[in-house]
């Protein structure tokens, strides 16, 4: 079964390639070190210890085997694709609430990237689907779980470290 095809930027790209190797070592060896002191205890039938060291090891597992799959099923969003006057997969987009006159500044990124706190966006998201292909000066309806929003798109650009004169 083919798995579901995963759209990175380098920076997430990179990212996950250091969340899989911490996880497979400095995480796993502190694991490893929480299960040898909780076995010294003795009866693990009841020690709270080792149940909660075990469920860490399997979700540290089911992690590395999450970041492992996304790695082989992704593919890297190529700078000379960002365009500088539509948002698009990779391209940054700064854009304002028309109601409360609110900027908020975004990153568009696949859905694995995601952190809204961070300021990168899910162009599978409410949001981000919708500014996708925009351009300066529209403005955008969506339809979010908290309501109507009205955005209007007030900058399009490439992120930092990207460099593409093409579009």
């Amino acid at each position: 079964m083919a798995g579901k095809a995963y759209e990175l930027t380098y920076n997430g790209l990179n990212e996950l390639h250091a969340e899989l190797e911490d996880r497979k070592t400095r995480v796993a060896a502190e694991i490893a070190e929480r299960l040898k002191r909780a076995r010294e205890f003795g009866d693990i039938s009841e020690n709270s210890e080792f149940e909660e060291a075990t469920q860490a090891k399997a979700d540290n597992e089911i992690r590395i085997h999450e970041i492992e799959r996304i790695l082989k099923n992704s593919t890297v969003i190529e700078e000379k694709g960002i365009s500088k006057t539509r948002v698009s997969l990779g391209g940054q987009v700064r854009v304002r609430d028309v109601e409360t006159g609110d900027e908020e500044t975004y990153l568009i990124v696949g859905a694995q990237e995601e952190d809204v706190f961070s300021g990168k966006l899910s162009n599978e998201s409410p949001v981000g689907s919708t500014l996708i292909g925009k351009q300066k000066g529209q403005v955008v309806e969506v339809k979010t779980p908290a309501g109507m929003l009205k955005y209007e798109i007030m900058d399009i650009s490439l992120p930092k470290g990207v460099h593409n004169n093409d579009k």
